[in-house]
């Protein structure tokens, strides 16, 4: 373990951070100091499932309210799962605080909001970053060196993905993501933010020219006053005339995979947000060939199967566990990456602009370089 820790802060008692807990248990480099919630019994209940599933030896704190977690000198960076509709006030207050600030996506509910979080955040020279973590799997940089590889996909000319899972009545009528005031971008900000990155990280974040979105279905809990996205798809268009599409949905089985293709080939991997459990990860590239012989046409498959080391799980080389590693050292170094804040902001823009698209009869949205 490193002599220098990131001390973290957790703010908010949500799902996913069950799992990030783990993740800095792992990291090698942080450590979880204290966890904040509305109630000192919610945060101590808290505590006690992670320390009864990855018991950590130091001591973690229960903290009732946001503002002791930030009034803490011991805390050097905060991870912050609440819900997008009020996480604008806290990302501030925590910059403001002198923390580092590691945000749950989407990161805003507009991108003005997101912009506001990353000015407070350099105006106190503190880092800013999302909380994709398939960023940080060392699949992505192997799937880089294919895409520019100028053989195994060529000239990239379609990017296609889908992020689903099938929501019961029960979750509908109680989960915050059909909540119009919390989470307002519904399946289109809590799975289309990972289908949206995946297509600006394979153009090398190169905005595109034209957004379109169309809801395809729509629900709400009943304490919602508008309905939210269960269902959507988006198209994005870029001026070297690549296309892609996206699909996001609350009503279909479990499904997360992408596909990039050119004119020599395509690679495509099918659990891009959440591996597949084991201890590898892997993407497939095919160069399938087309032969004609007089009356014989025969599609000949050319199909190879790339596998890198990588746990699925908050293991050491797990994705989770390398992105609050990545996240620490950044921390521990005191240097600023520019690189997180700026990819967030345009994963944001392009997200604004489908929704707005889909609210305005699927009025294309254009973007100017």
């Amino acid at each position: 373990m490193s002599e220098k820790l990131c001390r973290w802060g957790i703010m908010s008692t949500a799902g996913i951070a069950l799992k990030n807990w783990h993740s800095i248990a792992a990291s090698g480099n942080g450590q979880v100091v204290a966890v904040a919630s509305r109630s000192v019994e919610k945060a101590q209940a808290f505590i006690n499932a992670c320390q009864a599933s990855v018991p950590v030896p130091q001591q973690v704190d229960a903290l009732g309210t946001y503002e002791a977690l930030l009034a803490r000198e011991d805390i050097d960076a905060v991870y912050v799962p609440l819900p997008t509709g009020v996480r604008t006030e806290w990302v501030v207050k925590a910059a403001n605080a002198g923390k580092h600030v590691m945000v749950e996506k989407p990161c805003g509910v507009t991108a003005a909001n997101v912009q506001t979080m990353i000015d407070a955040c350099n105006a106190n020279n503190v880092q800013f970053m999302d909380g994709v973590m398939y960023m940080h799997s060392a699949r992505m940089p192997e799937i880089r060196k294919v895409l520019d590889d100028g053989e195994s996909v060529g000239e990239i000319r379609r990017i296609a993905s889908q992020f689903s899972f099938c929501a019961d009545e029960e979750w509908v009528a109680s989960n915050i993501r059909a909540s119009s005031n919390l989470e307002p971008a519904g399946c289109l900000g809590d799975l289309g933010w990972y289908t949206i990155r995946a297509t600006l990280w394979a153009m090398n974040y190169e905005m595109p020219t034209e957004v379109r979105g169309r809801i395809l279905y729509g629900a709400k809990r009943p304490d919602s006053p508008e309905d939210v996205p269960m269902e959507f798809q988006g198209e994005m268009h870029f001026a070297s005339g690549v296309s892609a599409t996206f699909y996001n949905s609350f009503r279909g089985n479990h499904q997360q995979w992408v596909n990039i293709s050119g004119t020599k080939g395509y690679v495509e991997w099918k659990d891009f947000v959440l591996p597949y459990y084991g201890n590898t990860v892997s993407f497939d590239v095919g160069n399938h060939d087309f032969v004609g012989d007089g009356c014989r046409f025969n599609m000949e498959k050319y199909l190879k199967t790339i596998t890198v080391s990588e746990f699925s799980n908050n293991a050491e080389t797990a994705q989770e566990t390398n992105m609050f590693r990545n996240f620490s050292t950044l921390v521990l170094s005191g240097k600023v990456d520019s690189h997180w804040p700026n990819i967030a902001l345009k994963t944001q823009l392009v997200l604004d602009a489908a929704l707005s698209s889909a609210r305005n009869n699927c009025e294309p949205v254009m973007f100017t370089s």
